[in-house]
């Protein structure tokens, strides 16, 4: 039994709750972080040296960094699928946007995110967010020129990529900011929102 320890309103939680679903793969989740706590414990840091969610946990196997977990789940489970294909140039186009993701978007858009939604409003940083918001914009200004004649990232089927990003695609349309006309990203976005696992566990009210 695959087992996922995380909160749900985390991101990078619901990529891989997300991803569980469209593979039809049976799991159990835990809930860990945050308010649940768990992540600070010896048991967990075993698992998860970081301390951060989610942690995928399966027949004494453990593996922590979330799209790690998408790639492990589409290597065990659906080798060659078109979610991540093994086809060296294809594969490495998913790959790259899986890093970006992380390396670019992941902090400015936690910022945003924090910022306005887990920061009470007297302690908010205004020039701060600000900021955030227009560093973030840049990204998905990226990717909205990536998606032009294309339903999904990495062409016209989803792949893992889509489950990294698509997880604060809704985030960043649900945020009460001024974004730039993204005429592709929005396209994904509704794209998305016509898969029913995509929308229980990413397109969601913010907290």
């Amino acid at each position: 039994m695959i087992r996922v320890w995380g909160r749900t309103n985390s991101s990078n939680v619901m990529k891989v709750l997300w991803l569980l679903d469209e593979l039809a793969l049976s799991y159990q989740r835990i809930d860990a972080g945050g308010s649940f706590g768990l992540t600070n414990t010896p048991d967990y840091r075993a698992m998860n040296p970081p301390g951060l969610v989610p942690t995928l946990e399966e027949s004494g196997f453990t593996l922590f960094e979330s799209n790690a977990i998408l790639r492990y789940l589409c290597n065990a489970y659906v080798p060659g699928s078109d979610w991540y294909p093994t086809a060296p140039r294809a594969r490495a186009e998913i790959d790259a946007w899986l890093d970006f993701q992380q390396t670019a978007l992941t902090g400015p858009q936690s910022r945003v995110f924090t910022g306005l939604i887990r920061t009470p409003p007297d302690q908010r940083d205004p020039a701060a967010i600000a900021a955030a918001v227009l560093d973030a914009g840049r990204v998905w200004t990226m990717l909205d020129t990536k998606l032009a004649g294309r339903d999904f990232i990495a062409g016209g089927k989803p792949t893992i990529a889509d489950a990294a990003w698509g997880t604060h695609v809704h985030r960043w349309f649900a945020l009460p900011i001024e974004r730039p006309k993204l005429p592709a990203l929005r396209g994904w976005y509704d794209r998305l929102l016509a898969r029913p696992p995509y929308v229980a566990h990413c397109a969601q009210p913010l907290s």
